[in-house]
This record gives C-alpha cells, sequence and structure tokens, in this order.
C-alpha cells in the first residue's frame, strides 16, 4: 500500500502533495514502482495533528480520487474517518476506507461501508490524535490491541460489513510507546487468530526513529527491518511511503510465508 498525503502537516511528506496533480503524480509513480494499493488521506493522524474540517478535508482528497481513477488500475484506498468524506470518495473510485477509528468517530461511517460493499481497514489506536501519545498505558499490548480488533470486527459484522471486506490493523504508533510497539511486532503472529488479513503501517514511524537513532528522512533501513520482520509474522499488506525501496524487501520476506500466496488468493476472491 502506497502512502500519499495530500495534507500539509503529515509528519513524513506533509506539504508535498498538497496539489492534486502532484499527489496524482506521486501515486502514479508509486504503483509503477509496485504498489498494490494506493492510500490517499487528506487529514494529518500524528500524534498532536489538529482535526481538519469536512470540507477541507473533501477538497484536499477529492480531486485526488477523481484524477486518479481512470490513471491507474490498483485499488483506491481513502483515510478518513468521515463518513460524508468516505462516501464522495466511494463515489468517485475508491474501494476501500481506511478508517483509524476502527468506524467509531463517525456512527454513519459502518452504514456508508456496508451498502456499498467497500473494504474497510480496522485500526487500534488508544486516544486520540491530540492525546494518544500523553500516557499510553497496557497490562499486555498484544492480547488488548486484539480484543479490540476482534470487538470492532463483530461490531462492524453486526452492521452488515461482509466479513471479507475486513481487514484489520493493529495500529502501530497511535497510543503506544516504544515498548508497546516492539511488543507489538514480536507478537504479529498472535493476530492470525482473527483470520482477516493484517496491516501494518511500520514506513518512518517514531519507535523506529528511536531504536536506530535517525530522524525521519533517514529511516528507510530501520523500515526495511521492521517490514521484513511483519511479513515474516503475518502481515499481509504494508503500508509504505518508499514503495521503490521496499519492494524487494517485501518479496523476500513474502517467499518465505506462505501465507501471503494463500491470502491473496482470498483477496482476489
Amino acid at each position: 500500500m502506497g502512502v500519499v498525503n495530500a495534507t500539509p502537516d503529515s509528519f513524513s511528506d506533509g506539504g508535498r502533495y498538497i496539489e492534486p496533480e502532484r499527489a496524482i503524480a506521486r501515486a502514479v509513480e508509486l504503483v509503477e514502482q509496485g504498489a498494490d494499493i494506493i492510500d490517499i488521506g487528506g487529514e494529518s493522524t500524528r500524534p498532536g495533528a489538529c482535526s481538519v474540517s469536512e470540507e477541507d478535508e473533501l477538497a484536499r482528497v477529492i480531486p485526488v480520487v477523481k484524477g486518479l481513477a481512470h490513471r491507474v488500475s490498483v485499488p483506491i484506498s481513502i483515510d478518513t474517518t468521515k463518513a460524508r468524506v468516505a462516501k464522495v470518495a466511494l463515489d468517485c473510485g475508491a474501494s476501500i476506507i481506511n478508517d483509524v477509528s476502527a468506524l467509531l468517530q463517525d456512527p454513519e461511517m459502518s452504514s456508508v461501508v456496508a451498502s456499498s460493499d467497500a473494504a474497510v481497514v480496522l485500526m487500534h489506536r488508544q486516544g486520540s490524535p491530540q492525546t494518544m501519545q500523553y500516557a499510553p498505558y497496557y497490562s499486555d499490548v498484544v492480547d488488548e490491541v486484539a480484543h479490540f480488533l476482534d470487538e470492532r470486527m463483530q461490531a462492524a459484522l453486526r452492521a452488515g460489513i461482509a466479513r471479507t471486506n475486513i481487514i484489520l490493523d493493529p495500529g502501530f504508533g497511535f497510543g503506544k510507546l516504544l515498548v508497546h510497539n516492539l511488543d507489538l511486532l514480536k507478537g504479529l503472529s498472535s493476530f492470525s487468530v482473527l483470520n482477516r488479513p493484517v496491516l501494518v503501517g511500520l514506513s518512518r514511524k517514531a519507535f523506529i526513529g528511536k531504536v536506530v537513532e535517525r530522524s525521519v528522512e533517514h529511516r528507510e533501513w530501520g523500515t526495511a527491518a521492521a517490514v521484513a520482520i511483519a511479513v515474516d509474522r503475518g502481515a499481509h499488506i504494508v503500508r509504505i511511503h518508499d514503495v521503490a525501496m521496499m519492494i524487494d524487501v517485501v518479496k523476500m520476506a513474502a517467499a518465505l510465508n506462505p501465507c501471503w500466496s494463500s491470502c491473496g488468493q482470498e483477496h482476489d476472491a
């Protein structure tokens, strides 16, 4: 999953792709590099980020989705917690909703997803972007995140969302300290019991920077190591900024993990 942030303030590439044409060109470039999905976001969810109005978010992402829909053949994902943004994006060609609130922030989101038959990513986070890194606490982060994701999956099923359309994301960096992120990565294989594809967003994350002691623009090798470990431990989708740099890492790690081929066939079906 290649990332395009149509935002002025995302932690990694904020401001680079705020103009729709630049965002579209970047997305096309990521597909040419090997991205299987493009994820378009118009609101930063980095720690401390301020919320964005619905109208501002629509203005940022809809021109990109419209412009991209006829230029790439891969699925387009819209990274949003707002039901109206999701609905308009789906109408314009998106087919995946990436909701970092796991359908909790907007009460209309579940019905939008269910009525569209879109795929949906349900992510765990503790708190909001404004509060999530103040003092996150877990007794057992792997168990608690898995329990949350199972609960949100059951809620999605009750709302009429097909099980085959659900993707789960443990939410690296969202309300987690360094030790929590490392424990999640170490225990990622535990999420296989939920029997749904697992998406991980590790690219350039702050916890990687703390381990390798590098600034955000120099975390490629740390990201590569984390991605390889995640794939080996059962991740099915990796959300990446640097697709060209990570494609070989994913291919090599996936060659040793039969889960990729079997889950890929299920997703295609």
